[in-house]
């Protein structure tokens, strides 16, 4: 039966007259529009990189610093939010990312770029995503929150899955720029939605923990920037090329120097509680089960979404061909899929146990993964994706659908941005894992199959193999036969040898990609067997936290 905490909290919805439709639907542009801009720009780099006139390394550099300054500034951004209030603090994220929109969109060189996306769009997304999870706890009970996150969380996973066919669409036909001119719009249409939202007063004589916000800051800004250079300064031993610390890679250095810099951090907060001082983040807060099983679940489910849509663009761009409207073509029956869980499952089973729908997530998710990975052959074609991106959108859909309302009901509605600083973080940290770890056992594979097949090829000279095996050491770059092709006619190799070596690199390809969604699935396993924190029942009818 629900608790008088969740029928006062139905009491006090849109006490302004705002439909519960409304909000959600602003809230949930919110969460689409933060996705967008990452995924979109990947299948757009080569074009921005010429029109700016820099190199796709240098574009490279905007979407990992983007990235990072979002991971980096977002627990403060929580606070943030707790001091001025959800409601201020989305708004002006909105008007900072609309800034940093607007400065894009008018770009002249990366520089400016740099600013615009890299800059404002991050610090803007730091301040909205966390008051995108207070504002659902404000302005939806805890019987409505499942649908409402599910929907919202569905929004920005769409955002991912749609963002190539947007790009690709804009890019071919008219131009990268139109993307951050039509999200200026967008941002101008959500903060005038946003003003009939209902809002939690912040607490004005609440002070910001500067050192803990330095703290948290470079400990995740060093954790997400060494995961980030994994697939390119390798992770203990340094690859060819890469800086040399002492004899191991800069990522692993990172990595130690992260993880003590955040225990410093947890250190220093303890500190401040115990002195009677404002903290950052109530260390606390990570001892508790439910709130600690949400924000595995989180982790898991982002590293095998962003894992999975790190290798099927590549298998359906590079290894097939096709072009970047079509491959989102054939991604976006996970987008479909997705928003039928999301929706779905809180409407039709209401009362369903959030641990059991969370375990189908992650075995529907291993199920996609598995089959899209057995399908994997020679000579198959685009249509292999359809039931393995089908599965994985419901999988992915269904997470989506209980995740958010397991955190935030973990903890009291007034610590609810607090947790949303501290769910994206985790979500930011798990996709930055999941592409690093999928990009790098991805080359690993690809290298150790296409070296040992042109080694054993009779038709390669065996000079020619052992060339490629001093060349290629650091790693055979991921690509497509028409420019593998190109560099065969380049150095002089045809004929015979140029088809053996092409034919060696295409069943490499598939091996690589085989190995990757093999490492998925492995994690995908894994994550079954972290889910005891999540309740068996839903948070409606869960006794309220203290």
């Amino acid at each position: 039966m629900p608790t008088s905490t969740t029928s006062a909290a139905d009491q006090r919805q849109h006490p302004s007259g705002a439909r519960p439709a409304g909000v959600l639907a602003t809230l949930a542009s919110g969460q689409f529009l933060m996705a967008l801009d990452s995924s979109v720009m990947n299948v757009s780099i080569s074009t921005v990189a010429d029109d700016l006139d820099t190199t796709v390394t240098g574009m490279q550099t905007a979407i990992t610093l983007y990235t990072l300054v979002m991971a980096a500034l977002m627990i403060t951004g929580g606070k943030i939010g707790d001091i001025v209030g959800r409601k201020r603090a989305f708004a002006l994220g909105c008007a900072i990312y609309g800034a940093g929109s607007l400065t894009t969109a008018l770009a002249p060189n990366l520089g400016v770029l740099l600013i615009g996306w890299s800059a404002l769009e991050g610090i803007g997304a730091a301040l909205i995503m966390p008051a995108i999870v207070a504002l659902v706890a404000s302005n939806f009970g805890p019987a409505g929150r499942p649908r409402a996150y599910g929907l919202v969380a569905a929004s920005g996973a769409m955002a991912v899955a749609v963002g190539p066919l947007i790009g690709g669409l804009l890019t071919t036909y008219a131009s990268w720029r139109w993307v951050f001119a039509g999200e200026v719009i967008l941002v101008l249409g959500i903060v005038a939605s946003a003003r009939r939202m209902t809002d939690a007063p912040g607490d004005r004589a609440a002070r910001l923990d500067l050192v803990g916000t330095v703290l948290s800051a470079l400990g995740l800004g060093l954790v997400v920037f060494g995961t980030i250079r994994v697939g390119t300064w390798g992770f203990a031993h340094p690859r060819p090329g890469a800086p040399d610390w002492l004899g191991l890679s800069p990522v692993l250095w990172m990595l130690i120097a992260g993880g003590l810099v955040l225990l410093g951090f947890l250190h220093w907060e303890r500190h401040r509680q115990a002195a009677g001082a404002a903290v950052l983040l109530d260390p606390a807060m990570l001892g508790n089960k439910r709130l600690r099983g949400g924000l595995t679940s989180f982790f898991f489910q982002y590293l095998l979404q962003a894992g999975l849509f790190f290798v099927v663009p590549l298998f359906l761009s590079i290894s097939l061909g096709l072009s970047a409207v079509d491959t989102g073509l054939r991604i976006l029956p996970l987008s479909i899929a997705l928003l039928v869980a999301a929706v779905g499952v809180p409407r039709l089973f209401p009362q369903v146990s959030p641990r059991r729908v969370v375990r189908l997530g992650f075995a529907a998710l291993l199920a996609g993964i598995t089959l899209f990975a057995m399908a994997l052959e020679a000579g198959v074609g685009p249509e292999v994706v359809t039931w393995p991106m089908l599965l994985a959108g419901l999988g992915i859909g269904a997470l989506a659908s209980q995740l958010g309302s397991v955190t935030v009901s973990a903890v009291p509605d007034e610590r609810s941005a607090e947790v949303g600083g501290l769910q994206n973080t985790v979500t930011f940290l798990g996709a930055s894992i999941g592409t690093a770890l999928a990009g790098t056992v991805l080359i690993a594979a690809l290298s150790s199959s296409f070296l040992a097949g042109v080694r054993d090829n009779p038709a390669v000279p065996a000079k020619l193999s052992e060339q490629a095996q001093v060349q290629l050491a650091g790693g055979v770059p991921f690509i497509p036969d028409a420019r593998l092709s190109e560099a065969l006619t380049a150095a002089g190799v045809t004929g015979a040898a140029a088809d053996a070596i092409t034919e060696e690199n295409r069943e490499a390809r598939l091996d690589g990609l085989r190995s990757a969604l093999g490492v998925l699935a492995v994690l995908a396993l894994v994550a079954l067997f972290f889910s005891p924190g999540i309740p068996r029942r839903q948070p409606g009818n869960l006794t309220p936290p203290g």
